[in-house]
């Protein structure tokens, strides 16, 4: 899987490494800010009274 993502990126060697991080970044904040939030809210865990 991961030779095929690396074959598909267009560009250099270099080009190539900026590009599979800027996506990995980007994958990561998405989360971040977007997923983990949103599943938070549906666990049950969050209504705890101590």
């Amino acid at each position: 899987m991961y030779g095929y993502l690396w074959s598909v990126l267009p560009g250099p060697r270099p080009v190539k490494a900026l590009l599979a991080i800027i996506i990995v970044v980007a994958i990561v904040l998405l989360l971040m800010e977007v997923v983990f939030p949103w599943v938070s809210e549906h666990m049950p865990y969050s209504d705890v009274t101590v």
